[in-house]
């Protein structure tokens, strides 16, 4: 299997030794059975992180792995940044991860052991009964889980949580499934678009942390907005798709 790993990064130089420590050595165990390639994504930083990064990992650092670096010249969003990743990643399965680390990222290996043969998509899932989370703001949850029961009641009843980054791809579905936001819906659409398209989902059961450093990028209010109207778009879509019901015919006499 060839893997690509997508790394958003948006200010994030405090967390470029926390990705040296902790994620370089997990996808230096996984380039013993894999081809590997790590893809940052660096979205406008104007704290110093492309150079941070590129001093930390450039060429020659990590021999047995492909270490590529994408930027946009000013900040465009999470969406952006994942459609500048898979742009430039040529692996079979694909894992986007937050790069703060709030999944685990000695946790990858075990995210790809649940795409099994038949699954198309594997999802961090908090919200799992064997999930958790861990120190995280109450703001953020609520934001979360309670869009995640939504698209819920939308798509599929038993995916728990459609709203996390760190999740495993097979390259069919990033090549077929469309997604439009360039803001924090993006991961939310796309695989919802996919479940639509009648990809599979698995869930893996995980513990979501607080971040180390730094704050979170979302902005509430903006991605309440972006969740709500992607919401009314996928009922529109699911009503219009639903098989209609011939009027009764009056009886005659």
């Amino acid at each position: 299997m060839d893997l690509s790993i997508i790394v958003p990064c948006y200010n994030e130089a405090d967390n470029v030794p926390k990705l040296d420590q902790e994620f370089f050595p997990v996808v230096t165990r996984l380039a013993h059975s894999h081809s590997v390639e790590v893809i940052f994504v660096d979205d406008g930083s104007t704290d110093g992180t492309w150079q941070e990064l590129r001093d930390a990992f450039r060429d020659g650092r990590r021999p047995d792995i492909s270490v590529k670096f994408e930027r946009h010249p000013v900040n465009k969003g999470l969406g952006a940044a994942l459609r500048t990743g898979f742009a430039a990643a040529r692996g079979d399965v694909i894992v986007t991860t937050d790069s703060d680390g709030t999944y685990r990222f000695s946790s990858i290996p075990e995210l790809l052991s649940y795409l099994k043969p038949g699954v198309d998509v594997v999802t961090a899932s908090p919200y799992h009964p064997q999930g958790s989370v861990a120190g995280v703001p109450a703001y953020r949850l609520v934001l979360s889980r309670g869009s995640s029961t939504i698209y819920r009641f939308l798509v599929d009843w038993n995916v728990r949580t459609y709203t996390c980054l760190f999740r495993a791809y097979r390259r069919e579905v990033i090549d077929k499934a469309p997604f439009e936001s360039n803001g924090f819906l993006a991961g939310t659409e796309l695989m919802v678009n996919a479940m639509l398209m009648g990809y599979r989902v698995a869930e893996y059961p995980a513990v979501l942390y607080s971040r180390a450093f730094g704050a979170s990028k979302a902005k509430v209010m903006r991605t309440i907005r972006a969740h709500l109207g992607f919401q009314l778009r996928v009922l529109l879509r699911r009503l219009r798709l639903m098989p209609r019901v011939a009027p009764r015919q009056a009886t005659p006499g």
